[in-house]
């Protein structure tokens, strides 16, 4: 069968990921989602992956199968491009994030749904649409086991498009309960991890020394961990990933993290108010850590990228000046500053789903208010929010941290890392003319 697998992209997000400097790359890399799905596709069938932010769909093109994976902010487009293929009779899969999350919406724009992981079920729903008996809905009856995944085929992908293909995976899902994150919903609070020696294969076979674990928590198995930062250590590889702030309090751990070739990690802060923090149930963080943590990072030549969510429960107007204070004087490398969102299926959205006020998923980005806070209004966490990302992403603070990171930093690889990155949140601040104000000052 002629395949065709796409992520789709619109609006804001296809603008910027089609600039020319300050962005374009820097944020994407590797779609291993739709090469996941690709790898479990039996041998003889045609594959055409398709990256909206990047590619134009071939309307005109015939395809026998169209499989699409979306989030949240993404549904709509997905349902736009399923439409329009179904409207040509060519069958439409729809898996990913929101099509878990929403199964019951999801079938209402495709053919047949894929819930969860899509190894396990996949070939599964070849066959049967070969055979004409294609159902509604697959989901796989066990986790799928990440002893056995298949080869990546990242010659699908137009590597020129990207800061980097070699994104690869350790481990899949995440052990805490944090109620606004989607990740924790989708594996329900499952980690799993794939053999250390798989994974050590995979690196090695990568040609550019810099590579990314895409995993949603990679430290969150220490003992895996450990193992496999030793055996990675004689690759010389240079990587970034996601981590929990909890394995500060281990100083080995992260010393043995940052000789086996971290140079950053993104680590979801979230708030710097404990009772935000145990409210969203994220008992793995607590605010009087993160100055100690964060000096422990930098002290093995580790960036931090820190997220920050404004709209909790317990933020009141002053959180946004607070809060851009507190980044500075914490010294965080960068920072990815988001608006609380709530995705459907988390915990989260039913606990203010009488409060969202905005019901197009297009807004659910992380960066747009679609609820009612509980200590501010809807127009000032967006003002808050849009004038603190401008802030933070000033050319002066910008220059401020790269020199103040040139200076304490062991690695100098971690340097291209922390500005490239700063430059293309500046560059995302120009594109989509955030400005914003300060809602307790009144100040632009």
């Amino acid at each position: 069968m002629k395949i065709a697998m796409i992520a789709p992209s619109s609006g804001k997000w296809k603008a910027a990921a089609n600039s020319a400097i300050f962005n374009g790359k820097t944020f994407r890399f590797s779609l291993l989602s739709l090469l996941t799905v690709a790898a479990e596709t039996p041998e003889g069938h045609d594959i055409l992956l398709i990256d909206e932010q990047v590619d134009d769909i071939p309307w005109d093109k015939r395809f026998d199968l169209v499989a699409i994976t979306c989030m949240t902010a993404l549904a709509p487009r997905a349902y736009e491009i399923a439409e329009s293929f179904r409207s040509k009779n060519i069958p439409v899969i729809l898996g990913g994030i929101h099509p878990t999350l929403c199964p019951d919406e999801a079938e209402q724009h495709a053919d047949a749904i894929v819930v969860g992981d899509a190894e396990g079920v996949w070939q599964t729903v070849l066959n049967d649409l070969q055979h004409g008996m294609l159902k509604n809905r697959y989901k796989s009856k066990v986790l799928p086991d990440l002893t056995r995944l298949n080869r990546l085929p990242r010659q699908l992908l137009k590597s020129r498009h990207y800061s980097t293909v070699n994104g690869l995976q350790a481990t899949r899902g995440c052990t805490n309960k944090c109620n606004f994150c989607s990740v924790s919903a989708f594996h329900n609070q499952t980690h799993r991890v794939r053999p250390v020696k798989e994974v050590v294969k995979e690196m090695a076979g990568f040609q550019s020394r810099f590579c990314i674990f895409v995993d949603d928590n990679l430290t969150a198995d220490r003992e895996y961990a450990k193992e496999l930062f030793h055996a990675i250590e004689p690759l010389r590889k240079f990587w970034v990933s996601q981590s929990s702030i909890a394995i500060a309090d281990d100083p080995e751990f992260v010393r043995l993290g940052a000789n086996s070739g971290c140079i950053g990690f993104f680590i979801g802060i979230e708030t710097f108010s404990n009772k935000n923090l145990l409210k969203s149930e994220k008992y793995c963080n607590r605010a009087e850590w993160y100055k100690e943590a964060i000096a422990l990072f930098h002290s093995f030549g580790i960036a931090v990228e820190a997220g920050i969510v404004f709209g909790f429960d317990n933020d009141s107007t002053e959180v946004f000046q607070n809060s851009l204070r507190l980044l500075d004087e914490l010294e965080i490398d960068a920072a990815q500053i988001s608006i609380l969102t709530p995705i459907p299926g988390t915990a989260l959205y039913k606990g203010v789903n009488e409060r969202i006020f905005d019901h197009d998923w297009g807004h659910y980005d992380f960066h747009t208010a679609v609820f009612h806070p509980n200590r501010m209004t809807a127009s000032e966490l967006q003002d808050g929010h849009d004038w603190v990302t401008r802030k933070f992403y000033s050319p002066a603070r910008i220059m401020k941290r790269v020199v103040n990171h040139m200076k304490r930093t062991k690695k100098l690889a971690t340097l291209p890392y922390v500005a490239a990155v700063n430059m293309a949140y500046y560059g995302r601040v120009k594109r989509w003319n955030i400005s914003g104000r300060n809602p307790v000052a009144n100040e632009c």
